[in-house]
């Protein structure tokens, strides 16, 4: 048990070296500086942006319990979850091969001899399983006899020692897998989050719309019961009156648009919730208020784009491949297996742990691939090309980010001067309005002009609710850009 253990110890020394590529990280294939036209905002937030989570940066009490339901109940997000759970595991298995598999065993044999003397249908009995190895003679004579034999004994089997670093590799590139795995569920939450948030704001200005909707009709029905009213008095003709009335018609197809459009937006908030919104959430805000996001640090550099999860989740898939190599290389080197048992051999029971029963075997292979039909190399060459390929990968994960944040931090400040300009349209719309009700009231002008001022201030009113909801997209994009804020700092995240 000695010598087995000092071989063990042996081997597994030797196995300390391993032929991976020593990895370097990519150059980033886009520059450190955003676009003239992509500068961050400047905030007042004390938060770094490596420190921005989800609760941070949506401030709206209602949205913030929606996402801690959508977290908890997501399919897709336990999907995610469950993923990362099954490449641990699969690591977990990939790493054992470091490790000889030892295990206990004990058998008896037991072979009735037949009386002519002849030989028993086994041959010559002996030997066991396991652990342990004996043999016997075959007892003599024609009165035949029956043999038992047991065996008692501990050892492993074919455990290859990793001189090369074949196992270290293969078990490098199954954890950087798991790596990447768990960016993927890292990923999914972030989407999720966002998801939730658009919906949200979606319905927010769903329901924007259709009070905006309501008051029009409202304000076109009393016109056209003025109108009239006028008509029956022969103040205004015939084609003012149908025209306030097909004003109405219109503002009445519009609200049974927006309050479909309302409760399939709801719908699909409630399926990525996964389940029906609860009725004891806060309140929901007007989608015009400010303070429901919050802003984002001043000075963001590029290079915080490495920390997004997929371009991590690239970077591990990288790594993946580099080790891949390594497993490759070792191919073309000799592997050495180990056997190896030791225990205790008797043919009776009573006396198997007894005096000068003890047993021992050990068995060395060495294994030289001479001729492969090639199979090696282009294991060696496919383990290259798909290490370039993870690389290709990883720079255009990387200039993807770096797009998608540039036309998120180009928004922020186009959309706020939209929505200026915007909201003076609404207030001189608002004002030519009431002018045009009031000339026409008074018989001045007709009534095709307070038409045409109605129907441009409900437009208006209309741009400037998508514009606000717009805004508050192109917020969750930048975040989710970003990377989602990665050091999420509560318990209902799946961390």
């Amino acid at each position: 048990m000695k010598r087995l253990l000092l071989a063990f110890i042996a081997g597994t020394s030797m196995s300390a070296c391993t032929l991976m590529p020593h990895y370097q990280r990519p150059a980033s294939p886009v520059s450190n500086n955003w676009p003239a036209d992509a500068s961050p905002p400047v905030t007042a937030t004390g938060l770094a942006a490596d420190q921005i989570g989800w609760r941070d940066f949506f401030t709206d009490p209602r949205l913030r319990r929606l996402i801690e339901i959508a977290l908890q109940n997501n399919r897709t997000l336990r999907i995610a979850v469950l993923n990362v759970s099954a490449s641990q595991a699969e690591f977990r298995v990939q790493r054992s091969s470091l490790f000889p598999t030892i295990s206990a065993s004990g058998s008896e044999f037991l072979e009735q001899f037949p009386r002519n003397g002849g030989l028993p249908l086994g041959g010559l009995s002996g030997g066991g399983s396991g652990g342990g190895a004996g043999s016997a003679l075959v007892p003599t004579g024609s009165s035949g006899g029956t043999f038992r034999y047991f065996n008692a004994g501990i050892g492993f089997t074919n455990y290859e020692l990793d001189l090369f670093g074949r196992q270290r590799s293969l078990s490098t590139q199954a954890f950087e897998q798991f790596l990447a795995q768990n960016e993927t569920r890292r990923s999914s939450q972030i989407s999720l989050v966002g998801e939730v948030a658009s919906d949200y704001f979606a319905v927010l200005a769903d329901e924007a719309l259709l009070k905006l909707t309501q008051d029009t009709l409202q304000s076109q029905t009393e016109s056209y019961n003025l109108t009239k009213a006028m008509f029956d008095r022969d103040t205004t003709t015939l084609l003012a009156l149908r025209q306030a009335e097909s004003q109405v018609a219109a503002a009445q197809a519009s609200l049974a648009h927006y309050q479909r459009q309302l409760a399939q937006d709801t719908h699909a908030l409630t399926l990525v919730l996964g389940e029906e919104i609860p009725q004891d959430v806060p309140p929901p805000n007007d989608i015009e208020q400010e303070g429901l996001l919050s802003d984002f640090p001043p000075g963001l550099p590029s290079d915080l784009l490495t920390h997004r999860p997929d371009i991590m989740g690239a970077e591990h898939t990288l790594r993946a491949a580099n080790a891949n190599i390594g497993a490759a290389r070792a191919a073309f080197l000799p592997s050495i297996q180990l056997t190896a048992s030791g225990g205790t051999a008797s043919n009776r029971l009573s006396s198997l742990f007894g005096k000068g029963t003890g047993t021992w075997s050990f068995a060395p292979s060495i294994n030289l691939p001479i001729f492969t039909g090639g199979q090696n190399r282009a294991n060696l060459d496919l383990a290259h090309i798909e290490k370039n390929v993870a690389i290709a990968q990883y720079e255009l994960a990387i200039q993807t980010a770096f797009r998608e944040v540039s036309d998120a931090l180009n928004g922020i400040s186009t959309y706020s001067q939209e929505r200026g300009a915007q909201q003076t349209l609404v207030t001189a719309d608002a004002d030519a309005y009431r002018l045009a009700q009031m000339r026409f009231r008074s018989g001045v002008d007709s009534y095709l002009s307070t038409l045409d001022a109605q129907r441009s201030l409900y437009a208006a009113q209309q741009g400037l609710v998508s514009l606000r909801q717009a805004e508050l997209t192109n917020e969750v994009t930048l975040y989710k850009a970003l990377g989602g804020g990665w050091q999420q700092r509560t318990a209902s995240t799946h961390e």
